[in-house]
């Protein structure tokens, strides 16, 4: 692993040096990319760097076990030690997983869409709560929300949602969150009584560029209407609304929130093309019945993923059942934890199923 951390460290060292040249900064595009490969390696240094440190302090604290008389100086250099290999333990594990080849869909943005299930309008206003939340975590990781479609109940939730979110290594994170969520509480729209289940679908898909499929034109229809919705919305007045079908498979994607029509379009386009995307790298995924064991972020929207228990202020997620208290802070976008356990264990299962 060290003759791979310092191939790495001088691979840093040198696009760091190349960052500084005047000639870099003025190419728009090679310095994006340049950047784009510091940040990913920076993490893993900076982790490389305090791992080395802890190594030669406790190195040193070993000579002065060795040769020290003071008891007193003995027991403390003990003490530090211990402390220090557990954090050098948990640093090695970091480091591990942050320098294991990557799925290449994890550098991608994510389309994200959710919707209301089981529940009525209980059902749609978590689903907005959910909305809120993804919002919130985007914005606490410096990443763009941009919705592309939504359906709202009267009583503002959502029966439909479809937004994208733009960032570094998004999908590697968001991937977590496709399936069934269910919350368990009682409604907001009742002042008292028992506690209720709903249900939120939520599908995470990688966002596909126009490079990543073919869509041709003989293999579309694309049907105008006038959008609808709650609230008198000025687009509900013109014939904006644009629904593509995909012929071959029969996906369906419609889009009405511009007022443009031909922004609709392209937005329809984009959920469209991720979503065949999608649809053929879970063909692929079915096919290898090891990778999907290996597997936590499957995307199957069937499953059962989480619980968020309100009378009890408890999340579960079912996948590596573990659980979190204190739902309205995980639900104002702390969500870090959460995906933390998850992308741990899911690294676990990848390395066990190798």
């Amino acid at each position: 692993m060290k003759n791979k951390l310092e191939k790495m460290k001088k691979e840093y060292e040198k696009i760091t040096k190349e960052l500084s040249k005047a000639g870099v900064v003025s190419n728009t595009k090679k310095f994006k990319n340049l950047n784009k490969k510091q940040g990913k390696l920076k993490e893993i240094i900076d982790k490389y760097e305090q791992f080395l440190i802890i190594e030669k302090t406790i190195k040193e604290n070993g000579e002065i076990i060795k040769v020290e008389d003071d008891k007193e100086l003995i027991l403390m250099a003990v003490e530090e030690n211990e402390k220090l290999a557990e954090k050098k333990e948990r640093l090695e594990k970091e480091i591990k997983f942050l320098i294991i080849p990557k799925d290449p869909k994890d550098e991608k943005d994510a389309l994200v869409e959710i919707r209301a299930g089981a529940g009525g309008d209980e059902a749609g206003l978590f689903a907005s709560k959910l909305f809120r939340m993804y919002a919130k975590f985007a914005e606490n990781n410096n990443w763009k929300t941009i919705i592309l479609n939504s359906n709202r109940t009267a009583i503002g939730g959502f029966k439909e949602v479809i937004f994208e979110i733009n960032g570094q290594d998004v999908y590697s994170k968001m991937k977590y969150e496709s399936g069934v969520h269910r919350v368990q509480r009682v409604p907001e729209t009742e002042k008292q009584g028992r506690v209720h289940t709903s249900t939120v679908t939520v599908a995470v898909l990688p966002q596909a560029e126009e490079t990543d499929i073919e869509i041709k034109n003989e293999d579309i229809r694309i049907d105008i209407f006038r959008s609808s919705g709650p609230g008198g919305q000025s687009v509900n007045t013109t014939d904006s609304a644009v629904r593509i079908t995909h012929i071959p498979t029969g996906v369906t994607v419609s889009c009405q929130d511009e007022k443009s029509q031909l922004k609709n379009k392209n937005k329809a386009l984009q959920i469209l093309r991720s979503r065949l995307l999608a649809a053929e790298e879970e063909r692929k995924t079915k096919e290898d019945s090891g990778t999907r064991k290996s597997q936590i972020g499957t995307g199957d929207r069937s499953e059962k993923i989480r619980t968020y228990n309100f009378p009890q202020d408890r999340i579960t997620d079912h996948r590596i059942k573990k659980s979190w208290h204190e739902i309205e802070s995980i639900l104002e976008g702390n969500l870090d934890d959460v995906i933390s356990s998850l992308q741990q264990t899911d690294q676990e299962k990848k390395e066990k199923n190798k």
